[in-house]
């Protein structure tokens, strides 16, 4: 744990304000949910909630499921990071924060479909090194706000992915919506 140096008071009703810099640090915005946590010497830990991580064995086993029958590099993310991948370039975007780039096409709820042809190619994590020969993302839609997305990636060009592997990952964040329903 890191020390801030800044000290805050409980008002009357139990509240404390998280100051502005750690939030815009953390890129918590107003009405984002915060999971609490307690460690054994009494400290409170807040940490940014993610319904996407909170179905984490189903995402390994969805992303292992893509990945066998697709041979693609198969993910699923929430809005910060990569949550789960199996593929050839798993090591390359798991745990991965993802590009601003990528945050803002999920706001638009549309799903992403890059080829060899396309030039404008869509980075997904942050330290990424190079392109892939296509990519198909779709977004995680729930309560209205895209929280996520499935997708699939190829770094090989004797892999594409065609529009059977497109409507799995539609129908991968299909199940994954109603999953958060429950």
């Amino acid at each position: 744990m890191k020390a801030t140096g800044i000290v805050r008071h409980i008002d009357e009703l139990g509240r404390i304000v998280i100051p502005k810099e750690i939030r815009r640090t953390l890129r918590i915005r107003e009405s984002d949910p915060l999971e609490i946590f307690t460690d054994s010497q009494g400290g409170i830990i807040l940490k940014k909630y993610s319904p996407i991580a909170a179905l984490n064995d189903s995402s390994v086993e969805l992303v292992q499921s893509i990945n066998s029958v697709s041979g693609l590099t198969a993910f699923i993310c929430d809005c910060e990071k990569m949550i789960a991948v199996c593929g050839t370039l798993k090591k390359t975007l798991i745990d991965k924060e993802l590009t601003k780039k990528l945050r803002e096409w999920m706001l638009t709820k549309l799903a992403l479909n890059e080829d060899a042809s396309t030039y404008s190619k869509t980075p997904l994590v942050a330290d990424q090194d190079r392109d892939f020969f296509s990519q198909s993302i779709v977004p995680i839609v729930w309560n209205g706000n895209a929280i996520g997305a499935v997708g699939a990636v190829s770094a090989d060009s004797t892999l594409s992915i065609g529009d059977s592997e497109k409507l799995v990952l539609k129908a991968v964040s299909i199940y994954l919506s109603k999953q958060l329903l429950d």
